[in-house]
């Protein structure tokens, strides 16, 4: 049973505290030095790349419940809420769940690239970490595989100097509650911290709730006069009713948006990551070795397959890895030279069973409420490698021009052991389930970047870049084809996703960055990208099946604006806008009644217009305040382009207020006019179809240092 707040005290008691001022990912300063664009401290003003930078300070004033509400403040992000802190994400792409970015803790990926998650971030402690990187755009050449949209790097918190414990406990609306505790010393050659976060929230939504326990320990030492050891362990475990995304009709979203037509879904998720990174620095040199060690368990019953592809599975995978790299000065053009390896063995295996479900209703309507077990449809293992050496050399011809290149080879490979035979598993009238027999499945690929910054002054600079990136097919799109209504069907479905081809992207951007005044910040920069065999699901409309296939070609091309304002001693605007346009260039689809050209039409749930301002009061010693607008055009809910979601603004209010040195109270009011809007939008059976947003929602606590 769902438990809401009082709404009246909850929200004096965040006016009150001049409700949460946190100023985050402000505009980045030209002689701030990010690590996320080149594996390397580097000054912004000498990346040839779009960066945004979420600092620790503003994670810790924000204190996020979700990746959306931190990440959507940097120009051209769109994270959305999909239930507890489940996300999708939007970089340079449409809204999606697609293998198209690369989620990183300290440089090292949080799982491996052939069985990606696009729910990542929630396997990451993100409310107490210590800063955020998002390099925006294609980075296969430093990174490899995935990064198309762009990269996201987090960044673990660095232990203290000396002992500190600090501790804060909230509340809020429909039984949210949380407590984090985070805590370290240093002694002699060594300092360690240790934070822990105890998450619960019963939902807005009927079954929604939602149950995480994540913990952090990273321990630095010193090792003589020019080495360093961080080693970081992560644990997450997680435990959710995933339908706070399921759509739903026209007629419920406007008058009963807590109806949940699926709430027999579930998502258990056990994340855990070691690593060790060795550095040791000398002269002009520094050599950099990190081994990891991941393991991710997940089971999943899916909300959205339920009404044609109804299963439940479990999915297994460990990592044994290791990035080298070596970089070297050279003193003439101040010459800078990397070169490196990454390497990856991650074996895995799928469980998954065809279930056999109970239901209330007719039609798109329809309510899931019970399922017993039924076939085992799917039962491999399958092992991804990677071994991925790449180049990066950076060179001054003159002083104020740097210009940068990189090159990446990338050989993965997919190991499949398939415990059945080729014979497609029927389940059901019109449900069968392709197989393929034991195979390798290799892909090698070159990845190049160029790219160049000029510094015309202290309050100037651009830069310039080309990139080309690429994305192999993960695990779950080459062996595990979606159910087909005939025994042919599913083969030739199950022959088509183990010969689904890599995607193909060139991306040329172009930008600008500097500060008008000393009060006054921006970052401006355009991009144009274009996807060759972009790998696209296509539901036919007949038979309601899905179907990943290579679609041809994609275009994708936009502009990013930032911009931070001093406006007194006290009061800071901060906005970022980002205009994008997303087309499908090339893509015609065979179907059950013929085949569809969509070809020139408009990418579903991409919104050409994104963004968000923000209104900042106070500072640290008086209480803070923080109005923040967010605003978010229309877009196509369906690839055919006949219907349109109008799109939707949101108000939200934040502040913090100190009650003394080491204590004061936090609170936030999200939405505060209680607006009816959609995370994300479909079309079903012909039927206009919207997950709904979040209505009013408040919370409050207190935090304490000591």
């Amino acid at each position: 049973m769902m438990k809401q707040f009082a709404l009246a005290p909850l929200a004096l008691a965040v006016l009150s505290t001049l409700a949460a001022a946190t100023a985050c990912a402000e505009t980045t300063a030209l002689g701030e030095v990010t690590v996320t664009a080149t594996r390397e401290g580097q000054l912004v003003n000498e990346t040839p790349a779009t960066i945004g930078v979420i600092k620790e300070k503003a994670l810790r004033e924000a204190k996020p419940t979700h990746p959306s509400e931190i990440m959507g403040q940097v120009a051209g992000v769109w994270v959305n809420v999909t239930g507890g802190e489940g996300h999708q994400t939007a970089i340079r792409q449409p809204l999606t769940t697609n293998p198209v970015y690369l989620y990183l803790e300290d440089g090292v990926p949080t799982r491996s690239t052939g069985f990606f998650n696009h729910n990542a971030l929630y396997e990451v402690n993100l409310p107490m970490a210590g800063g955020i990187e998002i390099s925006k755009g294609p980075g296969s050449a430093l990174y490899g595989s995935d990064t198309i949209g762009g990269v996201v790097n987090v960044l673990t918190r660095k232990p203290p100097t000396g002992p500190e414990i600090e501790g804060s406990l909230e509340a809020g609306s429909y039984g949210w509650s949380r407590a984090m505790v985070t805590g370290g010393s240093a002694f002699g050659n060594h300092a360690f911290r240790a934070d822990l976060n105890l998450s619960h929230t019963d939902g807005w939504r009927d079954k929604t709730a939602y149950d995480r326990q994540s913990g952090t320990l990273r321990w630095d030492s010193a090792i003589g006069d020019d080495a360093t050891l961080k080693t970081v362990a992560t644990f997450s475990n997680i435990d959710q009713e995933t339908a706070g995304s399921s759509a739903i009709s026209r007629a419920d979203y406007l008058n009963n948006p807590k109806t949940n037509y699926t709430p027999i879904s579930l998502r258990r998720v056990q994340a855990f990551r070691l690593s060790s990174a060795y550095e040791r620095e000398w002269d002009n040199a520094l050599l950099s070795i990190t081994p990891y060690y991941r393991n991710d368990t997940m089971d999943l019953l899916a909300n959205w397959s339920l009404g044609y592809d109804p299963t439940i599975y479990t999915t297994e995978n460990q990592s044994f890895g290791a990035q080298i790299k070596y970089r070297h000065d050279f003193a003439p053009l101040r010459t800078r030279l990397i070169i490196g390896v990454d390497l990856d063995h991650s074996p895995g295996s799928r469980l998954e069973n065809r279930i056999n479900t109970t239901s209330t209703g007719t039609g798109y309507t329809k309510i899931y409420t019970g399922y017993t077990l039924g076939a085992r449809v799917y039962d491999y293992d399958v092992t991804y490698q990677g071994i991925s050496p790449y180049v990066h050399g950076e060179i001054s011809p003159v002083d104020k021009l740097r210009i940068t290149a990189g090159l990446r080879y990338d050989r993965v490979s997919y190991s499949f052991d398939n415990r059945f035979g080729t014979t497609p598993i029927q389940t059901g009238p019109g449900a069968y389930y392709g197989q393929v027999g034991d195979t390798n499945v290799d892909f090698g690929h070159l990845s190049p970047k160029l790219g160049a910054t000029y510094t015309f002054s202290e309050a100037v600079n651009v830069f310039a870049a080309y990139n080309h990136a690429f994305r192999a097919p993960s695990e779950g799109q080459l062996f595990r084809p979606a159910v087909a209504g005939s025994a042919g069907a599913a083969t030739a479905a199950a022959e088509a996703s183990r010969n689904l081809k890599p995607i193909k992207v060139d991306s040329v951007e172009i930008g600008l960055r500097g500060k008008l005044s000393a009060a006054i910040n921006y970052d401006i920069a355009a991009y144009y990208m274009t996807k060759k065999d972009d790998i696209l699901s296509y539901r036919d409309p007949v038979s309601n099946l899905s179907t990943p296939t290579n679609a041809g070609k994609t275009l994708h091309r936009g502009i990013e604006i930032g911009a931070g304002a001093q406006l007194a001693e006290l009061w800071r605007l901060d906005t970022a806008f980002s205009y994008a346009k997303h087309t499908y260039e090339d893509w015609i689809v065979a179907t059950t009644s013929g085949n569809v050209s969509y070809s020139g039409n408009e990418m579903e749930l991409a919104p050409r217009s994104i963004a968000n301002t923000r209104l900042s009061f106070g500072n640290a010693q008086t209480g803070m305040a923080q109005l923040e607008w967010l605003h978010f055009g229309s877009w196509w809910s369906n690839a055919a382009n006949t219907s349109k979601y109008e799109g939707h603004d949101l108000f939200n209010l934040r502040g913090i207020y100190p009650l003394g040195r080491d204590i004061s109270l936090f609170g936030n009011i999200h939405n505060i006019a209680d607006k009816r809007y959609a995370e994300s939008t479909g079309v079903t059976s012909g039927f206009d179809t919207f997950a709904p947003g979040l209505p009013r929602t408040f919370s409050a606590g207190i935090q304490a240092k000591w």
